[in-house]
């Protein structure tokens, strides 16, 4: 009697595990899905796409950017709401300019959520207030779905040349090591930070110094070039001294000092301006919530609010801050 009744219980358990592993079967077979085809989605996706074997479905809001994707990439088909592009895919990756979007994309009319099945993987790479972050990857969960918030770092040259930087907040390990294969494809540092939010916390005291470093090199290479200084030469000084930064040895704002650079390419094609004073209100929300002082980031957000006041200038990549100096005269 003993050994019948662990004879059934063993054969209840490989029952269940056979059952898990053929759902895990079947949500693995399913496609990678994509929302947000925007300046860094477009390519983040595109090396996701080349280095991926599963089919690919795509979704934004404009249909033309996502016809061109599909145009320059094979095995692509593009969903009609995310809600449908869900209800295809194992996993989905979604970049998106802010919180509105994020919200919308996954918990709106036609979200996410409405079509995800059990054990899909969301991977939200936008960078958006970490409490909205937290709400959103909890709903997920509570869908059936699985989340992690996993926001960039690197700009769009990092995303044209897949070395971006993922800072990964997961409910647990197992969530992380999912995405971190599929994270990889698009980045070279795939970094967990811990909870569910921490990535997005990483994100935006990344994005503080950021702004914080580019109006000091633009404020130093200004001071420099007034003082009769070859832009070149100061850039080089500073990119072999103790002042070298990703500000000055990548993305230096002057014109010209380097080609690759957004500044040499009259601002555009980089990190707009307006999108750097978003994620300076999003730094100084979680100071507040934190009750953590900000100097230089207070002043830097309001650096990056005036330029953005400027239509021209809020589009521009966020370097165009030398401009904007540049042009103001001291008395």
């Amino acid at each position: 009697m003993r050994q019948l009744r662990t004879k059934t219980i063993i054969q209840s358990q490989f029952i269940r595990q056979q059952a898990q592993y053929s759902s895990m079967a079947s949500t693995e077979t399913k496609a990678i899905g994509f929302i947000g085809l925007g300046q860094m989605g477009f390519h983040m996706a595109k090396h996701l796409r080349a280095k991926s074997k599963e089919p690919f479905i795509v979704f934004d809001m404009n249909k033309d950017v996502a016809l061109k994707f599909k145009s320059e990439n094979s095995n692509v088909s593009i969903a009609t709401s995310p809600a449908d592009l869900a209800s295809q895919a194992s996993v989905i990756v979604t970049a998106l300019p802010e919180s509105t979007h994020v919200k919308q994309a996954y918990l709106g009319e036609d979200g996410v959520i409405k079509g995800i099945s059990k054990g899909v993987l969301c991977i939200d790479s936008s960078t958006i207030d970490n409490s909205v972050s937290i709400d959103v990857s909890k709903q997920i969960i509570a869908a059936g779905g699985r989340a992690v918030d996993a926001p960039i770092s690197g700009g769009i040259m990092g995303a044209q040349a897949a070395t971006l930087t993922f800072m990964v907040g997961s409910q647990n390990t197992t969530d992380f090591e999912r995405a971190k294969v599929h994270l990889a494809k698009m980045g070279k540092n795939v970094v967990h930070c811990g909870e569910l939010g921490a990535g997005q916390a990483a994100k935006i005291c990344n994005n503080l110094l950021l702004a914080i470093s580019m109006i000091g090199v633009a404020e130093a290479m200004n001071l420099g070039i007034r003082l009769g200084l070859d832009p070149t030469v100061l850039a080089s000084i500073v990119n072999t001294s103790s002042g070298r930064c990703w500000s000055s040895d990548t993305a230096n704002p002057v014109p010209n000092v380097i080609a690759t650079a957004p500044s040499s390419k009259d601002y555009d094609g980089g990190f707009k301006s307006r999108l750097m004073l978003k994620d300076l209100g999003l730094v100084s929300n979680a100071a507040k919530q934190s009750k953590t002082p900000l100097l230089l980031g207070a002043l830097s957000e309001n650096i990056y609010r005036m330029i953005s006041n400027d239509s021209a200038m809020a589009e521009k990549d966020f370097s165009v801050v030398y401009k904007w100096i540049a042009n103001s005269q001291t008395k």
